[in-house]
């Protein structure tokens, strides 16, 4: 049996730590290296399978107890303690304008005079890129104290760290999850970020292994959820919440964000039109006691800026108030710790 996250045997890495039979019993105890390891469940429940179907006139019990105190391990070297806050943006599809969300919402947390970076960490399909028009980037290498760093990239004012800076835009990534995750935490153990108050952490759909690399490589003070307001993008959006309430997760959930809420043509201001149906995200907050921080309505230029490189809250008063109000609920979130 393998282990998610190292790839490690767990027989080989130390995890089946003692079995015994005794009289028709089997006990087998497992011990975890890492605190709240997010895959000891699972791997419990795997081995409690595969001992029962193995002996079946067997009583099986799988224990999970705490591992003995390793020996000190050298101290790891990152680049992120000048960071106060770091804030998932994260959705349970793809398609509902994630990416969109984090770019907006890094302007507005740059306009109330935050110090704002960027991760963008979906590995799979970066946009961050191309939303702040530094597609054609190619990360500087510097030294510091004997260490070498990359250097993010900086449009309006925000530093930017993505996979696309390394990749062709046509390049495939057809990437295991070790691979995806290894890149990912040199990205964020290497990059000099500086000092920055608010780091959004942009990522892929759904949750995976580079979701559990983001809780286990950085603090996060909150988690942002984006939906539209269709059931089977709110469906989803369930997952996405759940893995942040976790108890061996325990992110904060900051709220959800409802985009793609209406739109309204210019020639009709008055007017809404709910293409994707109405209120579905709003719906499911208010049954589970998650604040609907925001509802973002269809405007032609969110498009047509993000195409050309420039968050449309950092240009269309329409898309920049509805951003500041949500940037405002967010820092209040997570000053007073959700």
């Amino acid at each position: 049996m393998i282990h998610p996250e190292s790839g490690s045997n767990i027989v080989e890495s130390g995890i089946v730590d003692a079995v015994t039979a005794d009289d028709g019993k089997i006990t087998l105890s497992l011990a975890f290296s890492k605190a709240r390891d997010p895959f000891a469940t699972k791997i419990k429940q795997q081995a409690q399978s595969i001992l029962e179907g193995e002996f079946p006139s067997h009583r099986i019990t799988v224990v999970i107890r705490e591992a003995a105190p390793r020996a000190p391990q050298p101290e790891k070297r990152t680049t992120t303690g000048g960071i106060a806050h770091v804030i998932a943006v994260a959705s349970g599809k793809g398609g509902v304008g994630k990416s969109t969300v984090t770019a907006n919402l890094a302007v507005a947390l740059r306009d109330r005079g935050f110090r704002v970076g960027i991760l963008d960490a979906d590995i799979y399909g970066p946009s961050q890129p191309k939303m702040f028009g530094v597609e054609g980037y190619v990360p500087d290498a510097v030294e510091r104290d004997g260490e070498t760093l990359i250097v993010p990239a900086e449009s309006m004012g925000i530093k930017l760290m993505s996979i696309g800076f390394f990749i062709q835009p046509t390049d495939a990534l057809m990437w295991r999850g070790a691979m995806a995750t290894n890149a990912l935490k040199q990205m964020i153990h290497q990059t000099e970020w500086g000092t920055i108050d608010f780091l959004l952490a942009d990522l892929p759909p759904g949750t995976g292994d580079v979701h559990l690399s983001i809780i286990s490589e950085l603090k996060l003070s909150a988690a942002v959820i984006v939906s539209t307001p269709q059931q089977v993008a709110v469906a989803d959006v369930v997952r996405g919440v759940e893995m942040f309430r976790h108890q061996q997760v325990g992110v904060p959930v900051a709220g959800i964000v409802e985009n793609m809420a209406w739109f309204t043509p210019e020639e009709l201001p008055d007017n809404r039109y709910y293409i994707f149906g109405r209120g579905g995200a709003r719906r499911y907050a208010e049954e589970n006691g998650i604040e609907l921080l925001g509802e973002i309505p269809i405007v032609q230029s969110i498009m047509e800026c993000s195409d050309n490189g420039r968050p449309a809250s950092a240009i269309d008063e329409r898309v920049a108030e509805h951003y500041r109000a949500i940037a405002d609920k967010v820092v209040e979130k997570v000053v007073k710790g959700c």
